[in-house]
């Protein structure tokens, strides 16, 4: 049956109380990444496809489910726009001004939330930036800031490979990717965490994040480098400072953490599994078709916001109106039965997950990022090759978000850390040799 609709919104019911027929909340302490798939599976009997919820106090929304309506969401512009002034709630002023979500959905001039024209000439613009990376120069610096990682801690036996290794490696890269010394890269990289917390120091952490970014846009016009806020700055697209200091935001935003939990969620998978490990080292399984598994079962964004119905329609089994916000349920469009195998495991060499989203919006870090991983990942499995969970699987503890699927803590032991002859020193984080520059255009 179709969810009922007033004038003025749906009428999805009270969240609290999870009862069939009315909307989950989608936010709380409760929800984590261990407690998130439960939920899906829930709404996906109760409602089919897509499911009424809420994102934040009084701010409802559609999460999408299915797989196959979660393509159609992301490939059809004409019916789902990504711009969040379609939004009715926010244009009806049903929005509190301090709602935590929106910093997360506000509109920007970037290419997330553009459509059409506007959107291919910023993507043309930050693609081309991207695919101006050195990959042999990118992989150099992530396995030279992974080894200096793991010198700094292999002395002590045992680490938190989430702080010390998959939260640090990331960071250090991307900042270098971006023109940043250490210091300021880890200050933006606390502000994107606070951002996507969607907690009431969401706004705060946006404002420290724009200030940082303000900086060094006006630090690379004054004085042009070798990074990818140079290489924006200067494109043929003619972006302006504001369109470039937004599309950083987008690009730093989904791509950061996204690393990060993908890098802590690929070595909990190869600590806790040891079928798939033993894939891994004899060979019968590539590193890349690892990877892919966790993308498939454990993707690092769980849920991604927004898309915005144009017109009135039926879909997933659900009337949407004009104006309403659709999230793209990542995760729960991964393991939708209709896409599955009969025993629900993903397919080895499958890549038709959708972690990187789909259509004219799939991700367009999602090479570098799977560089970064991949050589986090190779570089720590020779470098400490009897590493070892260091507390019961069943211990580990999640972040609490809506969004991203990242543990909090990965505490593990080894023994027998394997360095060269001549292993790369641990250096201060300031030295850490910067990413290779992109390519001039």
């Amino acid at each position: 049956m179709s969810t009922p609709y007033s004038p003025t919104g749906p009428a999805f019911g009270c969240p609290a109380t999870g009862a069939p027929g009315t909307a989950a909340a989608l936010y709380g302490p409760e929800l984590d990444g261990n407690t998130l798939p439960a939920l899906y599976e829930r709404l996906r009997g109760e409602h089919g496809p897509v499911a009424p919820v809420t994102i934040a106090p009084g701010v409802d929304a559609w999460l999408v489910l299915g797989h196959r309506e979660l393509l159609r969401l992301t490939r059809e512009e004409q019916d789902f726009s990504h711009d969040p002034r379609r939004w009715s709630l926010l244009r009806e002023g049903r929005v509190p001004a301090d709602s935590p979500i929106l910093p997360m959905v506000g509109w920007r001039p970037a290419l997330l939330f553009a459509d059409g024209q506007q959107h291919r000439r910023m993507r043309t613009a930050v693609s081309d930036a991207l695919g101006g990376i050195n990959g042999h120069e990118l992989r150099r610096s992530v396995r030279a800031t992974a080894e200096a990682l793991i010198a700094g801690f292999a002395k002590h036996g045992e680490a938190d490979l989430v702080a010390a290794y998959a939260r640090t490696l990331p960071m250090r890269v991307i900042a270098g990717l971006l023109g940043l010394d250490d210091r300021t890269g880890r200050e933006l990289v606390e502000a994107v965490a606070g951002l996507a917390s969607a907690t009431s120091g969401a706004r705060d952490a946006s404002r420290r994040m724009g200030a940082i970014l303000h900086e060094l846009i006006a630090e690379k016009r004054r004085a042009r480098g070798d990074d990818i806020v140079s290489a924006l700055l200067h494109h043929p697209a003619r972006l302006t400072d504001e369109e470039v200091l937004h599309n950083l935001v987008v690009m730093f935003v989904a791509g950061n953490q996204t690393t990060v939990n993908w890098i802590a969620t690929a070595l909990r998978i190869l600590l806790c599994d040891p079928a798939l490990r033993s894939s891994l080292t004899g060979g019968h399984l590539g590193v890349d078709d690892a990877l892919d598994l966790v993308l498939w079962r454990f993707p690092p964004t769980q849920n991604f916001p927004a898309r915005y119905a144009t017109r009135d329609m039926s879909f997933g089994g659900q009337d949407v109106r004009a104006g309403d916000m659709l999230i793209l349920g990542l995760a729960a469009a991964n393991a939708d039965p209709e896409v599955l195998p009969a025993d629900g495991a993903p397919v080895v060499g499958n890549r038709s997950h959708l972690a990187f989203g789909a259509g004219p919006h799939t991700c367009p870090a999602q090479d570098p990022a799977r560089l970064i991983t991949r050589t986090a990942i190779d570089t720590i499995r020779h470098r400490l090759p009897d590493l070892e969970l260091a507390v019961p699987e069943g211990e580990l503890k999640w972040v609490n978000s809506p969004w991203s699927k990242g543990l909090g803590m990965l505490p593990v032991r080894f023994t027998s850390p394997q360095f060269p002859r001549d292993p790369v020193p641990a250096q201060p984080a300031e030295t850490l040799a910067p990413v290779g520059p992109p390519r001039p255009h």
